[in-house]
């Protein structure tokens, strides 16, 4: 539930801070006033999109606070995604007057995706222009699978599998001739390369081996010489080392702090000396001139040279170049393997009709559900005698939604048969029936705890409108409600009053919201009944409306929801 909402510097709000309760809470005020600013900032809390113009005039940002009770169901995302869990959530957004925003969740900062995953749980918004969406075929479809509990992923998944199977066969037997030569020039070149068979490392190792080979005789004469300086000489290292520690260790007990350190040092030579002979000795053991083997290093080198200016390719990537071909001619041959791509066409058209055979039962029952309920809701709309349908006509194709399109379709009057909504319903009737499904569909169980209805009783009045009043206060037993709305009906049955008022202050417009009880709210509900000019007659009228509000209608039924819709 919504507990509290702050706002400092947003499009004209200098500050505000408002508590709301549980039950059902009506925004009112003069058009222009700023009551859908409220809801823009709700909405910016929650993830919607923002920019400079959300910046009062003159400051340097905005800021919008929202604090929510924390539901049973969020509790594991916070903490996997790293925020604290307390007993209230709180969800903080500024936005400079570059368009910069910044958002924290409880605190610690967060990223704008993170707030859109909190909205669904904790908000839902049916706005002015929910009817829009009755005539739009996606839009109903979504509704009507929201009603039905419908994960659609794996039928859009196995529609793609299934397209993508028919692409590649379509693929296969347009590009047969194709194919069939480039196949024939890959295992050309792969039989060049297998000729050569280069493995993986090799070429360094051949032109190692090249270079040791190819100066084989000035490596051993250099090998001779040192070791000749070393120790095979007439004067050499290890005899001349060997001396000066003679000498030193014969007069080292005269001065000994001084010339141990030096004996060590010697001592170290000698033996590395030593050790530098014997590998010495062992090189030129085994070192040998073998020009037989020289010329057949030359030769695979020439061979790996040739191939490597052919293709274009540093020699020493012609093994990764054997086996991308080797790859690339696999699966040519597995694209034209029609059989094969026949059986997978029709293994992934199985499994997509599988899939869509079990959503379209699904609609069907929620569909016959949602029918019966928004049906029994509207009789009490202003719309006695109507019908709602909701109609599944089968497409022409298989589709990523499934084997059939979702409508919605209304008959006006007893005896009438039900026709889509765009042909036969007028603009308030529209309105009814989006007010209709929205009430209807929260009903259904799930969702957000609270809910919002930004001026969705537009077009609405007379007794319909106590109608709607009563539905919405019957909604706040269940959920918190808040409405913005022009009808005084609507706003006589809440069970908190908000005005919304603007006023001019050194030189701008500033927005304001205060709560009403008592005569502060009969002169509210009475400027709505009567504008302005407040006679005796609105005021009487306006407090006995709000002495006895309008009866609960009965109310409807529906299949269960698992999760948020929007009319």
């Amino acid at each position: 539930m919504l507990r509290r909402l702050t706002l400092r510097d947003f499009v004209i709000v200098p500050t505000l801070e408002l508590d709301f309760h549980a039950g059902f809470s009506v925004l009112t005020g003069e058009t222009g006033a700023g009551k859908s600013i409220l809801i823009d900032a709700l909405q910016l809390a929650l993830g919607s999109r923002g920019d400079a113009g959300m910046v009062r005039e003159g400051a340097s940002r905005a800021e919008v606070s929202a604090e929510f009770d924390v539901p049973a169901t969020l509790g594991h995302w916070l903490e996997e995604a790293g925020f604290e869990a307390e007993d209230t959530l709180l969800l903080r957004r500024t936005i400079d007057a570059q368009g910069k925003s910044r958002a924290w969740i409880n605190g610690s900062a967060a990223t704008v995706t993170q707030l859109r995953e909190l909205a669904d749980q904790l908000l839902d918004i049916h706005g002015q222009h929910a009817w829009q969406g009755l005539t739009r075929p996606a839009a109903t479809r979504e509704l009507l699978d929201g009603q039905a509990g419908i994960d659609t992923r794996p039928l859009a998944e196995a529609f793609a599998a299934r397209k993508a199977a028919a692409e590649a066969l379509e693929r296969a037997r347009e590009r047969s001739d194709e194919i069939l030569r480039e196949r024939e020039r890959l295992a050309w070149q792969i039989g060049e390369l297998d000729k050569l068979a280069p493995a993986e490392g090799e070429w360094a190792e051949l032109s190692a081996e090249h270079q040791r080979l190819a100066h084989a005789q000035s490596l051993i004469d250099a090998a001779r010489l040192a070791l000749d300086a070393i120790s095979d000489g007439e004067t050499h290292a290890e005899g001349l080392a060997a001396r000066a520690l003679d000498a030193l260790q014969d007069v080292a007990g005269h001065d000994a702090a001084r010339l141990q350190p030096v004996i060590e040092v010697l001592q170290g030579a000698l033996v590395q000396l030593q050790d530098a002979a014997h590998t010495l000795n062992s090189y030129l053991g085994h070192a040998e001139l073998d020009p037989d083997r020289l010329a057949e290093v030359d030769a695979r080198l020439s061979a790996w040279m040739s191939l490597a200016r052919r293709y274009r390719r540093p020699p020493e990537e012609l093994p990764s170049l054997l086996a991308q071909w080797r790859a690339e001619l696999q699966a040519l041959e597995q694209a034209t393997d029609l059989a094969a791509l026949e059986q997978a066409l029709a293994a992934a058209d199985k499994g997509y009709h599988a899939e869509a055979k079990q959503v379209t039962a699904a609609r069907q029952r929620a569909a016959a559900s949602l029918s019966t309920a928004v049906t029994q809701a509207m009789q009490t709309l202003g719309m006695a005698g109507g019908r709602f349908e909701v109609q599944l006509p089968a497409v022409a194709a298989p589709q990523s939604f499934g084997l059939e399109s979702v409508e919605f379709a209304v008959a006006g009057h007893a005896g009438s048969t039900p026709r889509p909504l765009a042909k036969v319903a007028s603009g308030g009737e529209l309105s009814r029936l989006a007010l209709a499904i929205a009430v209807t569909t929260v009903r259904a169980g799930g969702g957000a705890a609270t809910l919002i209805f930004d001026e969705i009783d537009a077009g609405i009045g007379g007794a319909v409108g106590d109608t709607v009043g009563a539905l919405m206060k019957q909604l706040g037993r269940e959920r918190q409600v808040l409405a913005v709305t022009h009808l005084a009906q609507v706003a006589a049955c809440a069970d908190q009053h908000y005005v919304v008022s603007k006023s001019q202050r050194g030189g701008q417009t500033a927005s304001a919201v205060q709560p009403v009880v008592g005569e502060a709210r009969v002169a509210e509900v009475a400027r709505m009944l009567g504008g302005e000019r407040m006679a005796g007659t609105s005021l009487a009228h306006a407090q006995a409306m709000l002495q006895a509000a309008p009866p609960l209608p009965p109310p409807p039924s529906a299949s269960p929801a698992r999760r948020r819709t929007q009319a």
